[in-house]
């Protein structure tokens, strides 16, 4: 699949500040003795094995995060991970992947976004399926992409062990309870002070409860 990428071709408005950093790493185990403990020496060989993980969902990144070099992280770090998360046992082959793309909304807003894919196929197909999974992302939110990387790796488990490979994209500083930077409304559910709950798209109409004098009931 061909992204097209042209690196120099950026859209003004709502410019990446760089003030999210994160970082892309595989990691596989093939001789667990039980998928936990596969799954664990993949995060010590991310350098996770000392880490509180936050697993995230969603496509959208942090605004501002930008690509990083991996760096050491503190015993007991709080960290923002998408996971990417494959098992196989028995000689069975998985593989994970993850992938993070910089983009430019119509309006000319710049985001990053990523995607993660677990198989039990080869590296090879595997990596097409996320180029795929990451273009539709793409696709559903109208985004054009600006650059983009990814990740992908394979395991075979040894025979009667169990495997697991791991891709991870990594972000140590995100996690401020959103003290930082966040991007536009996009549409949806919104409210403001003025107006109460305005109706979005596929959205219902804001149920008003009454509530007569201080005596409140609830019968079940």
């Amino acid at each position: 699949m061909d992204f097209s990428v042209d690196s120099g071709r950026r859209k003004s408005g709502g410019a990446s500040s760089g003030s999210c950093t994160g970082w892309l790493m595989t990691a596989v185990a093939s001789w667990g003795e039980s998928t936990e403990d596969a799954f664990d020496q993949c995060l010590v060989e991310l350098g996770l094995g000392d880490s509180r993980l936050i697993r995230m969902e969603g496509a959208m990144l942090p605004m501002g995060f930008s690509p990083s070099p991996p760096a050491d992280l503190a015993m007991g770090s709080l960290v923002e991970c998408h996971v990417a998360q494959a098992h196989a046992e028995d000689g069975g082959t998985a593989s994970a992947g993850v992938a993070w793309a910089e983009c430019v909304t119509p309006e000319g807003d710049e985001c990053a976004i990523v995607a993660t894919l677990s198989t039990d196929l080869p590296f090879e197909e595997t990596e097409l399926m996320l180029k795929r999974e990451l273009k539709r992302i793409m696709s559903s939110r109208d985004l054009e992409v600006v650059r983009h990387d990814m990740a992908v790796d394979e395991v075979t488990a040894a025979k009667d062990h169990h495997g697991c490979a791991l891709a991870a994209l990594i972000i140590p500083d995100s996690l401020n309870i959103q003290s930082g930077e966040v991007g536009r409304v996009r549409g949806g559910f919104t409210r403001s002070a003025d107006t109460g709950f305005s109706r979005g798209s596929g959205t219902s109409s804001r149920v008003q409860s009454r509530r007569s004098g201080d005596d409140v009931q609830f019968d079940l």
